[in-house]
């Protein structure tokens, strides 16, 4: 049974706020600025330094939301959009497609081919392989 009222102990292993800052000192530094956590603290272990564990490290950097991009890793994406094609008469604008089509042989497969016209909808040519 849980015990109602009273305030809890602070746990004797909590980060203090020098450390949480000496953490976030070293993430943002030139050389750690692109790596993960599971990089860096293997790397100051290796120079004789241990501040806090992975796990407060990753804590850490979400409370302060530098979890993502602190330094020269890789920027998003733009996703452009697909260019969209509008067909006002026939012959203007041309689809094709590959469907594979199932033989008597199992995994095997014949190859569909297709030209289609956006505008009318008909096959202007296809081939099978």
């Amino acid at each position: 049974r849980k015990k109602s009222g009273g305030a809890r102990r602070v746990p004797a292993n909590k980060l203090t706020e020098e450390e949480k800052a000496q953490i976030i000192e070293v993430c943002n530094r030139v050389e750690y600025q692109s790596s993960a956590p599971s990089q860096i603290v293997p790397k100051l272990a290796d120079e004789g330094v241990y501040i806090a564990s992975e796990s407060s490290f990753y804590r850490v950097l979400h409370e302060k939301n530098q979890l993502h991009r602190r330094g020269r890793a890789r920027t998003p994406r733009t996703v452009m959009k697909p260019k969209g094609y509008k067909a006002e008469a026939p012959n203007q604008v041309w689809s094709w497609d590959i469907t594979y089509l199932a033989s008597a042989v199992r995994g095997s497969f014949y190859y569909l081919y297709m030209v289609e016209d956006i505008y009318s909808r008909k096959i202007v040519c296809w081939e099978v392989h």
